[in-house]
């Protein structure tokens, strides 16, 4: 029978509209176990590609003949030599180009909401590292906030869209991905935005984001405002959107809330974490839309593909918002933290500017699963 190659976008359609795929994972069972491609309906086997040089014929019973089956691997080799395997044995196999390598790299736009005057604002859910990023469109203008390193992916979008990137935002330094705010920036003639105190060891220049800044974006001035927002990192600030949308960087997710210790001070940081949470967002109307720069689980993506969530909802729903003693939260959030990302200290050289890797060096650094939060 046939193989067919499959595109990341391919898959990640399969994520977004929700349909079933089987996946054959031939990678080691660690690398398995710590990262794979999440989907609502997607069922898994996991078999080492070391396991199947003799044959695929064992394995045969285990997998399904009523449903898309897509063969992945590390970085595309291993997976084509087994998909040709099954195709031998009378199967049609897709297998991931790129591998997972092309899976953490792909971003998928999806339009968030309307802004006022015939805005819009788009996610760009990055679906294999958990990031996110935005796009809001106005009248010929466009901000966006906390970039990826693809920025090509930005810029040929606000191409498609007829507008002009002016401002692009930082909501902070990040330590698990690769920022390409300031990449845009440079390429664009926009201005480049990034928190002070999270700026202390850059070696490039930027504009200061600090609380109470206010951008207007198009003639009819929809507001961007920025509001500081401590405790995952001691610059963190938030975005409000046209009144309608709580851009939270790495400070609260949809089922988490924000780890303070990726600059080695999670001690010093934990009580501006709660001080975020607990006082300045309290303040906030409950109305408002939550935008994270990050997601962790798939359980997180909303019908539509996207991430967000009423903040009044989060307030009654996460965990990290509902522990009322403090010194019990300071206990769940310094001693309940996940492994740290992978060469997060390498990343945030990066974005101080420190560093200048290589495509494949960077791509190697990111590579892994998204671990911003506590959950």
């Amino acid at each position: 029978m046939t193989v067919t190659a499959w595109t990341a976008a391919q898959v990640a359609r399969k994520v977004v509209d929700q349909k079933e795929l089987f996946i054959l994972d031939v990678r080691n069972t660690d690398a398995f176990e710590d990262w794979k491609i999440d989907g609502h309906k997607f069922e898994y086997l996991n078999i080492p590609y070391f396991e199947l040089l003799d044959g695929v014929e064992e394995i045969l019973p285990k997998i399904p003949t009523d449903k898309d089956i897509l063969v992945v691997c590390a970085k595309e080799g291993s997976s084509i030599m087994v998909a040709e395997m099954l195709a031998e044995e009378g199967l049609n196999v897709g297998y991931l180009e790129g591998g997972m390598k092309s899976w953490s790299m792909y971003l998928e736009p999806i339009k968030v909401g309307d802004l006022a005057n015939g805005g819009e604002l788009y996610q760009f859910v990055r679906l294999g590292k958990g990031c996110l990023s935005y796009m809001a469109i106005s009248e010929g203008e466009a901000a966006i906030i906390d970039a990826v390193r693809f920025t090509e992916v930005f810029t040929k979008f606000a191409e498609e869209k007829g507008v002009k990137i002016k401002h692009v935002f930082d909501t902070h330094l990040h330590a698990d991905h690769i920022s390409g705010g300031r990449h845009i920036a440079a390429a664009t003639g926009a201005t480049y935005y990034l928190p002070p105190k999270d700026a202390e060891e850059v070696v490039f220049e930027y504009e200061p984001l600090t609380d109470g800044l206010t951008i207007k974006l198009g003639a009819s001035e929809i507001e961007v405002g920025a509001m500081y927002s401590p405790g995952h990192t001691i610059g963190s600030t938030s975005f409000v959107i046209d009144g309608t949308y709580l851009l939270t960087g790495d400070i609260l997710f949809i089922d988490s809330i924000g780890r303070p210790d990726l600059a080695g001070l999670a001690e010093d940081w934990v009580g501006d974490l709660r001080e975020t949470l607990y006082a300045r967002y309290r303040t906030l109307a409950e109305d408002l839309i939550v935008l994270p720069a990050h997601f962790m689980i798939i359980e997180e993506l909303n019908e539509d593909g996207t991430v967000a969530k009423r903040l009044g909802d989060l307030f009654a729903e996460n965990h990290g918002l509902n522990v009322d003693d403090e010194e019990q939260f300071r206990q769940m959030v310094t001693n309940n933290l996940p492994p740290q990302p992978n060469a997060y200290q390498e990343i945030r050289h990066v974005n101080m500017g420190k560093i200048t890797p290589n495509n494949d060096e960077q791509t190697e650094m990111e590579i892994g699963p998204n671990r911003c939060a506590v959950r």
